[in-house]
């Protein structure tokens, strides 16, 4: 209180037109005065000296004079009350803009060479993600250029959005090949302009600059952007492919150097980790001039006029004759601690319903932030203007929900039409969207696009009944292959079973043969041995000749055995040879998952730049004035 009273000096008025009121106050209490005093209608009807026996005399007792005068000094601090006294300041942060970048991809043949391995183009790529992942806050846009400067992504506080159409980038994306780094400058300041902003930086990734570059950068420094440069390549250079043959890219690092000076920015070559991204501080970016880049806060009157309305209502409290004591609770019940108050949709004793609006908005950013979708889309899910449906479409691309996420941006857009960033962020997750579906003629006219979704809208319950359908062949194909494979099995058991048959068929054959050729060949001893003793009898004095015939047949007997066994053996390899091997058996499941594999194989290769390949070409067409 000591503090308060000390204050009361440097009283003032944040609404002061209200004391104006003051000087009615007179006025209305002559007109109180008057309407008292007013004389009866029997003073005119009945004689002066039968008044004071007919009239019943006015108050004048001491209470109704307090209660004139309670009423007038209870109207009087309301005036003060409205009028917004103040005693004290608060200080409050200046909000401070955080500085939008721009990034001026070049993209003509030369970023092709390869003296940076892989290319120029893939390192290129992975400087400006490792930018767009490092980046802390602040608007991004990108723009390409070649012969002329095109837009890939507005400005926008979505990174990440921005970093889809990497893959996308190529030279042959362009409508025509060149190198006009004048033009990329004075399109992105253009960008930067169109969203109000009075300053901003400008990242130029290229391996040279001419003298109109040079000058457009000293413009848009006067103007207040910022320009700074990412040198693409080596002094050596790199070969490349062009229309006439092979050319030859070179790093012309001084060009740049002066382009980045008249810009107001730094140079750097472009190196392997973040070292060139923060020398030239684009991954932190500043606050605009002045006090809100230095981060200091403004002080402002604070409105205490609310402590006079409890004032107001005692010294209202005369002007009652009847109820006073209810009025006397009334003030006392404002006075006693209130139970913590439930959030509604429909605010409450302390937040309005826009108040918690915007704390859901807050909570639903911050889960956005530590990648809990769900959450986000559960906080965003209420908000039915365009910025919370813009949220919610976000947070459902983030979570993979791609449909959804589409469907919010059309409501921002019908809420909010023409908002750039709802625009650039459904087309970024359409094409997402695309790429991991199977590629598929694409028209190149939105108009024939909305008739292939009215289309496919109307289809959509054809194509139920033909799913139906098509499960139901299935299961029959099943069935029939099942039965199919009953009767395979079947057919190649009879077969083993035949196989068998002839192999005890061969078996007896071999048996009955090897049968007779024992007694062919127990005949042929007999006759040798009668024939033996016939010699014997005739020739006597030859012994030992028998003896070595004898062997001589023994032998050729073995040797006649063993060839026939060898024969039997090479005719049971031909056999087992011949007989076919049985193939592993397939389930239907596995049958299916081979032929969608092969499907899978023999799909055309998804090509990234082709939407964004029509979209430049309709843009260069349409500044030609060749599209209307």
């Amino acid at each position: 209180m000591s503090a308060l009273f000390a204050d009361l000096g440097a009283l003032h008025f944040m609404r002061p037109w209200w004391l104006l009121g003051l000087l009615a106050l007179p006025v209305a209490a002559w007109w109180w005065r008057a309407q008292a005093r007013r004389r009866s209608v029997w003073q005119d009807a009945v004689d002066p000296h039968l008044l004071p026996h007919l009239l019943v005399p006015a108050d004048r007792s001491p209470r109704r004079g307090l209660a004139r005068w309670s009423g007038l000094l209870a109207a009087a601090l309301a005036v003060l009350a409205l009028a917004g006294p103040g005693v004290r300041k608060a200080e409050y942060p200046l909000w401070q803009t955080k500085a939008p970048l721009v990034i001026a991809l070049d993209l003509s043949s030369a970023t092709l060479a390869r003296d940076l391995p892989p290319s120029r183009l893939a390192q290129a790529r992975a400087k400006i993600a490792a930018l767009l992942r490092e980046r802390v806050g602040g608007q991004v846009a990108l723009v390409v250029f070649a012969d002329d400067a095109y837009t890939v992504a507005p400005l926008t506080e979505d990174a990440a959005n921005v970093a889809l159409f990497l893959d996308a980038l190529a030279p042959d994306v362009m409508p025509e090949d060149g190198h006009r780094g004048d033009r990329a400058i004075a399109w992105s300041q253009r960008l930067l302009r169109s969203a109000g902003f009075d300053q901003g930086e400008i990242l130029l990734l290229t391996d040279r600059a001419d003298g109109e570059a040079i000058a457009e950068a000293a413009r848009a420094r006067a103007i207040g952007y910022r320009v700074s440069t990412i040198g693409l390549g080596t002094a050596q250079g790199g070969v490349f492919d062009i229309q006439a043959g092979l050319g030859n890219a070179k790093l012309d690092a001084k060009s740049l150097q002066r382009l980045a000076a008249a810009g107001g920015g730094g140079y750097h070559v472009l190196t392997a980790g973040e070292a060139d991204l923060r020398a030239l501080g684009v991954l932190d970016p500043q606050a605009g001039d002045g006090a809100a880049a230095r981060g200091e806060k403004i002080a402002s009157w604070r409105d205490d006029g609310y402590w006079l309305l409890p004032l107001v209502m005692l010294f209202s409290l005369p002007l009652f004759r009847r109820g006073g004591a209810t009025l006397a609770l009334l003030m006392l019940a404002l006075w006693l601690p209130m139970p913590p108050a439930q959030a509604q949709d429909a605010g409450n004793l302390w937040r309005r319903a826009d108040q918690q609006a915007y704390a859901r908005m807050q909570e639903g950013v911050a889960a956005y932030r530590k990648q809990q979708y769900d959450a986000a889309i559960e906080k965003f899910n209420g908000d039915h203007s365009a910025d919370g449906q813009y949220n919610l479409g976000n947070a459902l691309a983030k979570a993979g929900r791609y449909d959804e996420a589409i469907a919010a941006y059309d409501r921002a857009l019908k809420r909010r039409p023409g908002m750039q960033d709802a625009v650039a962020n459904r087309k970024a997750v359409k094409m997402a969207k695309e790429r991991k579906l199977p590629p598929s003629k694409q028209s190149q006219q939105q108009q024939q696009q909305q008739q292939q979704q009215q289309q496919q809208q109307q289809q959509q319950q054809q194509q139920q009944q033909q799913q139906q359908q098509q499960q139901q062949q299935q299961q029959q194909q099943q069935q029939q292959q099942q039965q199919q494979q009953q009767q395979q099995q079947q057919q190649q058991q009879q077969q083993q079973q035949q196989q068998q048959q002839q192999q005890q068929q061969q078996q007896q054959q071999q048996q009955q043969q090897q049968q007779q050729q024992q007694q062919q060949q127990q005949q042929q001893q007999q006759q040798q041995q009668q024939q033996q003793q016939k010699d014997r009898q005739s020739t006597p004095d030859k012994p030992s000749d028998a003896r070595q015939q004898q062997q001589a047949d023994a032998a050729q007997r073995q040797r006649m055995q063993e060839a026939m066994h060898k024969q039997q053996q090479q005719q049971q390899q031909q056999q087992t040879q011949g007989q076919p091997k049985q193939a592993p058996k397939e389930t239907p499941e596995q049958r299916e998952r081979r032929i969608a594999n092969q499907a899978q194989l023999q799909r055309v290769p998804d090509d990234p730049g082709a939407l964004l390949r029509t979209k430049l070409r309709l843009e260069y067409e349409r500044r030609q004035g060749r599209l209307q």
